[in-house]
């Protein structure tokens, strides 16, 4: 399923992220970066230890040896992946009282899509980010991600955005919030 705002494309579909073939593809990472399980782990084990080097390099020089901040984004090269490119980002751990949670995931969406554009890349793959070990309700977070990234295509030109979702059953959670969404613009 696809939907075209502007000049950008954005495609719901189920599958693999580590074998997209897009410019860059979006790590729901932890803030150490230095790998987990689920999507994370699954990328750094398709990227190769490269990867793991590259991430401690920014953990010691650009982060000074702090961990990456909850809704921020940093980007390695992809080394063995299709993708040129993977965009680390730490999603929120799901707690129904922390006020600021929705705002730190639509961050995750917002500043990967800025890094790629910064870079000129017009194409990105997103996995459905803090709904797997963090536990986000993926009714919520869908909504989140959807509208993240449709009000950035409504503002920027980029080209194709591609939410990657695991399970069919998340599909169709994802194409619910989509038609939600689409029909308000």
């Amino acid at each position: 399923m696809h939907i075209i705002i502007g000049e950008n494309r954005l495609e719901l579909t189920i599958g693999d992220i580590t074998k997209e073939e897009t410019e860059a593809i979006v790590n729901a990472a932890n803030g150490s970066l230095m790998g987990g399980g689920g999507v994370d782990g699954a990328i750094h084990q398709a990227a190769g230890p490269e990867l793991l080097q590259a991430c401690r390099k920014i953990r010691k020089e650009q982060l000074k040896g702090e961990p990456l901040g909850t809704g921020e984004a940093v980007i390695t090269a992809g080394y063995n992946l299709p993708a040129s490119y993977v965009i680390h980002t730490v999603g929120p751990i799901w707690n129904a009282h922390h006020p600021n949670q929705d705002k730190q995931l639509a961050s995750c969406y917002r500043q990967a899509l800025k890094l790629a554009k910064e870079l000129d890349l017009s194409s990105i793959a997103f996995p459905s980010i803090s709904t797997g070990v963090y536990r986000f309700p993926i009714k919520t977070a869908a909504e989140i991600a959807i509208r993240a990234i449709t009000n950035y295509l409504q503002t920027a030109t980029f080209g194709q955005v591609k939410m990657v979702l695991f399970s069919e059953a998340d599909f169709r959670v994802y194409q619910s919030a989509l038609k939600n969404i689409t029909d308000s613009l």
